[in-house]
């Protein structure tokens, strides 16, 4: 049975390459645009894996991060945190909302489906 990850990004480019690398690879994937969906879909979804946006419209990825990790069986998933904004001290500010990892954009494909794979084991 296929791994199931769930995808928040909201640039659309970003979001198909993402899923399109995901399906290649084998995973199940589910892409949420809007942050506002991002808990009501990952209860329904139950991903293994979630790939956390940072910068999103109306909402943080910081504090989206922070909100899984306080929904009983969803705290358990993993994140990884995938931004743009690469500041000082950013990092660790997702680190401690719960990210298990966190990648800087641009995302190259195989650093990406590394931190993938590290985050779901077999």
């Amino acid at each position: 049975m296929a791994k199931r990850i769930l995808v928040v990004e909201d640039n659309d480019l970003n979001r198909k390459l993402f899923c399109d690398v995901l399906k290649a690879n084998g995973y199940e994937v589910v892409p949420v645009a809007d942050g506002q969906n991002v808990l009501g879909t990952a209860k329904r979804f139950q991903p293994h894996l979630v790939i956390m946006d940072i910068q999103l419209p109306n909402v943080s990825g910081i504090d989206l991060i922070a909100e899984l990790k306080g929904e009983g069986d969803l705290a358990k998933v993993p994140v990884l945190a995938v931004t743009a904004y690469a500041g000082k001290g950013d990092e660790e500010r997702i680190r401690d909302a719960g990210a298990a990892d966190y990648l800087a954009k641009p995302v190259s494909i195989g650093p990406f489906m590394a931190a993938v794979r590290a985050l779901l084991p077999e």
